[in-house]
């Protein structure tokens, strides 16, 4: 059997399918679909310092190949999660990793305090890159100067591994992930939603209530694919992919590209246990070629 082991630092994943910040709720909403103990890992929806009632509905449209939302984060906060919901997923054998999102540094260094403590949680994903709220979010990630003081923050008082998660929507990622890396970032995922729009033509109004939103899916898997291989060029750190990923194809794409791991997001909705498919999938896929490890398959892409 091939070895489907990565590592992000030093934290070790048996496989590299993670499950992407927003699509998975907890974990637990999926568990009568997997066996959770078969993923990666799992990126927990948002957190943030306080209670977040998110944006007013209409929230979600469908799209051409992807979904266009504007939740705004809604969550409980850190708290609800370390009181209500840590106790119920610390268990389980995969890496749980929390979203960490925030109006401003100090709310972002709150947060990160509180999760420090909590021994099975093992990383934080550092949220600079949400296109859905007015204040925080992709405002701190699309000035490399200001996302390189965000991560330097968090990096002095988070000890354990912290990944930033970037935005698409900038004019040169790979200065903002050479920012975060100069910031003290273990690994950087990317990317997030493409900021987008759409308009009921019968009705003649848009069909988010915040009238843009984030756009997901497969249309986004070729710009995803294309920044992935240009960060991977231009930093020392793993990268992870996400965007548009669906099938074992997908993710095996990104891993040549140099990817790490990758996570799947919108294909969640449509198919809940498409985690465990591509982890079967990638594993069948070394086997017919022949390959011992995925980790001769990260950035392996022929050019």
């Amino acid at each position: 059997m091939a070895d489907l082991r990565v590592k992000i630092k030093d934290l070790c994943f048996k496989n590299p399918v993670i499950t992407a910040s927003g699509t998975y709720g907890y974990g637990e909403e999926f568990a009568d679909f997997v066996d959770l103990n078969q993923l990666g890992g799992i990126i927990v929806k948002g957190t943030s310092l306080n209670d977040r009632q998110g944006n007013p509905s209409p929230r979600m449209a469908e799209t051409a190949c992807g979904m266009l939302n504007s939740v705004g984060l809604q969550n409980k906060g850190v708290d609800y999660f370390i009181n209500e919901i840590y106790p119920k997923i610390k268990n389980y054998k995969t890496n749980i990793i929390v979203n960490i999102s925030g109006s401003s540094v100090e709310e972002y260094i709150k947060i990160a305090e509180k999760l420090n403590t909590l021994d099975n949680i093992p990383a934080i994903e550092l949220n600079i890159s949400c296109p859905n709220v007015k204040h925080g979010g992709m405002e701190f990630g699309t000035d490399p100067c200001f996302a390189k003081k965000i991560t330097q923050s968090i990096r002095k008082v988070y000890k354990k591994i912290l990944i930033v998660k970037l935005s698409p929507n900038v004019t040169d990622i790979t200065a903002i992930a050479k920012a975060v890396e100069d910031g003290g970032a273990d690994a950087i995922s990317l990317i997030n939603t493409i900021l987008g729009m759409a308009i009921d033509s019968e009705t003649q109004r848009p069909l988010l209530s915040t009238i843009t939103g984030g756009l997901s899916g497969p249309c986004i898997k070729p710009v995803a694919l294309r920044m992935v291989w240009q960060v991977v060029k231009t930093v020392d750190i793993p990268v992870i992919g996400i965007g548009g990923i669906s099938n074992t194809s997908d993710a095996i794409e990104f891993i040549l590209a140099g990817a790490s791991a990758i996570q799947i997001g919108t294909a969640n909705f449509i198919d809940p246990q498409i985690t465990v498919k591509i982890i079967h999938g990638i594993e069948d896929y070394l086997c017919r070629h022949k390959i011992s490890s995925v980790t001769e398959l990260i950035g392996a892409v022929k050019i």
